[in-house]
């Protein structure tokens, strides 16, 4: 997009200088820029009444009347499993604070769910689990709000921005709920619900923005709505490397931990970090901007009536990037969503997929294991320009990888543990963007953009008072590599339990000598194994878990913390369900009482999950 100085108050100089400006900048920038200005303008007292318009989306403010009607307080709540909803919350209750709002801050599951009648205005920021399920600190309040008891809430405001993942089906569930219910109990939105895909800054801030908006249009408050775009700019810039400013770790191994013969190939990544001036702690991720399988690209230009070097709009901002780059690096290829398909109906012009995607069912069953190249094979499009791409495809995602070394034991080194992905399906070998492009296309000497992703839902103590129990079957036991080698780094022994599962004892026991080590000196009190295919009926972690019943059940009553990682639709249910039948046999709890006492260990954050 260019400024056109004919319908401009701009002479051709300065709109030279500025679209040479505007062709330079992110659309961050932009957006900034945007913000700043408008901020300028309202600092000039050039109207004494307010003046309220839109731009892009985010409400615009200018306004020099005072403050007239008392500030309402207001309850900021999050439900978060891997701390980006609770980044967003703490990021938003600090602006609030700065712009003088009363505001209190609070997790989902520190605030109690009859209190919900005595909030005034009430922001809720929550994440969605898996197949529609609220996050684990979010549960009791969102059980509560369904249930019987939930209050009327007439004369309460509210505001939900909600966060998941198009690829779900339930995508972005647990905020609709939560929206869909406060306003049945007779609540009033503040500011519409906003639904987020995993590429979420960008529309988080546009929410923030435009609740402040209605906040100050409520108090007739002067406070600029405006500087929050600048001050999220600010706050990623302060933070030394980031999704928009990577770090380029250089590979240092890339070894293979599995044997000659197994069904699966797990990657054990060292990536150096030479002047990275910055921390990481167990528990916490390694995010990883990946590139599409060339091979991918390539036959998906084939199939598209544009040519490679094609120079194509990849954003609303006008940005560009030639197809070969944008399809490499910016768009995700390889998965369909139920967004993707309803915009292929506008933008192919097919009749066959305009009728067929009318059907929710069949949307649903369709997008399972295809990528774009099927779609465009199966629908052709009539009509689509290169220019039209960035409407259909949404950013190519991060992939986080849970850290499985120690800060304390590697400062200058940081590991990973990922599962190269392959399968088949619909007549076509597949495989994950990321785990493949590690195993197959990354070698030591190379480097590859990262950034560290905190995550303060799971925690581990660095004392030797409070005992760890930790379940992870395959690459869900990195963490708990990682916190062996910290307690290796500070001496400290005994306290800890692991439960390890996989297929095959001689193929796939990843990490075999460094736990007999650790175990043979004292840092790992307790090692059980499970490998399913070794025996005829197959041997799972949860079994494990209930050979221990006794000793499992001593440990929890002695305080110690329970951790799972790894796999949630099966492996985390099932040993959830596990941990059940074993305070039911253990403490004679009735199902219900044992839910409620893990409930109780979540909030005391003695029962942590990482599940994926």
């Amino acid at each position: 997009m260019k400024l056109d100085v004919t319908n401009s108050p701009f002479n051709t100089e300065q709109a030279e200088q500025i679209n040479t400006l505007l062709s330079s900048l992110t659309p961050t920038q932009k957006v900034w820029l945007s913000g700043f200005i408008s901020a300028s303008i309202e600092q000039e007292p050039l109207q004494t009444s307010n003046n309220i318009q839109e731009k892009d989306g985010v409400a615009q403010s200018y306004s020099t009347e005072s403050s007239t009607v008392a500030k309402r307080p207001i309850t900021l709540l999050y439900g978060s499993e891997t701390g980006n909803a609770q980044g967003l919350a703490e990021l938003f209750h600090k602006r609030l604070i700065d712009l003088d709002f009363d505001v209190d801050l609070k997790a989902m599951d520190a605030f109690k769910p009859k209190n919900l009648k005595k909030v005034e205005d009430l922001l809720i920021i929550t994440s969605t689990q898996g197949e529609g399920d609220p996050p684990d600190n979010a549960v009791e309040l969102y059980e509560y709000i369904h249930g019987r008891k939930a209050p009327k809430l007439d004369g309460k405001r509210f505001s939900v921005l909600a966060l998941g993942d198009e690829t779900y089906e339930f995508f972005c569930q647990t905020g609709r709920d939560f929206d869909d219910k406060l306003s049945e109990l007779g609540a009033e939105r503040l500011y519409d619900r906003i639904d987020c895909d995993v590429d979420y800054e960008e529309d988080a801030e546009k929410w923030m923005a435009n609740v402040v908006h209605a906040l100050n249009e409520e108090t007739s408050s002067t406070a600029q709505s405006e500087v929050l775009v600048s001050e999220g700019v600010e706050s990623e810039q302060q933070q030394k490397y980031s999704k928009a400013h990577p770090y380029y770790a250089e590979v240092l191994e890339n070894i293979n931990l599995n044997g000659r013969g197994s069904n699966k190939e797990t990657r054990h990544i060292e990536l150096a970090l030479d002047d990275f001036n910055d921390t990481y702690e167990v528990g916490d991720c390694l995010a990883i901007l990946p590139q599409n399988d060339p091979k991918l690209v390539e036959a998906l230009i084939e199939r598209l009536p544009f040519d490679a070097e094609t120079l194509i709009q990849i954003n609303e901002a006008g940005d560009k990037l030639s197809l070969q780059e944008s399809l490499s690096e910016y768009f995700e290829i390889s998965k369909l969503t139920k967004s993707l398909i309803n915009h292929a109906v506008t933008l192919f012009n097919n009749d066959d997929l305009t009728e067929k995607a009318q059907q929710e069912d069949w949307i649903k069953t369709y997008i399972e294991g295809r990528d774009l190249i099927d779609l465009i094979e199966d629908f052709p499009p009539k009509t689509i320009e290169a220019d039209q791409l960035y409407q259909l495809l949404r950013k190519l995602p991060v992939r986080e990888y849970s850290i499985s070394s120690s800060y304390e034991f590697e400062p200058d080194e940081v590991h990973i543990t990922v599962g190269a992905v392959r399968y088949e399906s619909h007549g076509r070998e597949r495989s994950g963007v990321c785990s493949v492009q590690l195993a197959e296309r990354v070698e030591p000497g190379e480097t590859i953009p990262i950034y560290i992703k905190h995550n303060p839902n799971f925690k581990f103590p660095k004392n030797n008072d409070t005992p760890v129990i930790m379940i992870g079957p395959g690459t869900g036991v990195a963490p708990y590599r990682a916190y062996l080698q910290e307690r290796e780094a500070l001496e400290l022994k005994g306290n800890t339990w692991l439960f390890f599962g996989e297929q095959h004892f001689t193929t796939d026991f990843l990490y075999q000598t460094e736990w007999q080590n650790w175990y043979e000196d004292g840092y790992l009190e307790k090692f059980n194994i499970a490998f399913s295919r070794d025996t005829d009926e197959k041997v799972y972690v949860q079994h494990e878990m209930l050979k221990e019943s006794q000793t499992l059940n001593e440990w929890i009553e002695q305080g110690a913390i329970i951790y799972v990682c790894g796999d949630e639709k099966h492996m985390a249910k099932d040993v959830h369900q596990t941990l059940i039948t074993i305070l039911q046999r253990e403490q004679q709890l009735s199902e219900d009482e044992a839910e409620d006492y893990l409930r109780a260990l979540k909030r005391d954050k003695r029962y942590q999950r990482d599940v994926y």
